[in-house]
């Protein structure tokens, strides 16, 4: 397959992640990576192609904007197959944009940034059509206590202990950009909750289940159960400070990427 492949597009999508186990194909799963490959399978008529995410996504996480690379033996012409391809995704997943590349792009080296929102609301029992994109919080939050609390996430930190199953080599040190704790104005329903709230957190990459770990820190410490010294400790890189809070991962939304160049 690999000598046959001379095209290359990038294609920009939306999902909703509630029903599937993530982007990355698995065995025995039904994951986003899936559907697509299936659908192209059904407009190409054979497999002679391969997709390739600029990112893993956990189970029911969504996705705002996620890029996929195609990497393709037929050459398409982005009109025609762009309404196509549409027409035949499960109506949870849906397709924004395509553009043509080439074989020197690299999707995963050349992210330049990865936008990630956690909605979560408070104090009270959610509509439950609102379970696929609003962690439901029945305790009272200290919202104040959680704005600071996220902004000692900004910056340089050893992230090791925000990270689950790292590898060997793995580099915990890493870079945030942004990290904020602000009020829900972008997703609006008449089944929302009349106030809601989100962490927009920004970086170049992520470890594994980090923002989820960060955001179960932080809620945490809006239900008085953490202190901002802990959380300050547990980012230095000789710190035994335990981080065991992950929030369910419903609530995070992949909000935007941006490449280099």
């Amino acid at each position: 397959m690999k000598n046959s492949i001379k095209y290359y597009y990038l294609f920009h999508i939306q999902f909703l992640g509630y029903r599937y186990h993530g982007w990355l194909k698995q065995p025995g799963y039904k994951t986003v990576q899936f559907m697509v490959d299936k659908t192209f399978e059904f407009i190409f008529q054979h497999s002679d192609f391969k997709t390739m995410g600029c990112s893993r996504t956990d189970a029911k996480v969504s996705a705002d904007h996620f890029v996929f690379e195609l990497f393709s033996s037929d050459k398409i012409d982005p009109v025609i197959f762009f309404p196509l391809f549409n027409k035949n995704l499960p109506n949870d997943i849906r397709l924004l944009k395509i553009e043509e590349t080439d074989q020197s792009f690299n999707i995963i080296h050349q992210v330049k940034s990865k936008e990630y929102l956690y909605h979560f609301a408070h104090a009270a029992k959610n509509h439950p059509f609102t379970a696929p994109l609003i962690m439901s919080v029945d305790e009272q939050l200290n919202i104040e206590a959680m704005k600071t609390a996220a902004k000692l996430f900004e910056g340089t930190h050893d992230f090791r202990r925000y990270c689950a199953e790292p590898k060997p080599d793995q580099q915990f040190v890493r870079t945030v950009e942004c990290c904020e704790i602000i009020e829900n104005k972008l997703y609006q329903a008449d089944f929302f909750p009349d106030k809601s709230w989100m962490l927009r957190i920004k970086a170049n990459g992520f470890l594994r289940y980090q923002v989820r770990l960060i955001m179960g820190e932080i809620f945490s410490l809006g239900k008085g159960k953490t202190s901002l010294e802990e959380i300050k400790k547990s980012l230095e890189p000789d710190s035994d400070i335990p981080v065991r809070n992950i929030a369910p991962s419903s609530g995070l939304i992949l909000n935007k990427v941006e490449f280099q160049n």
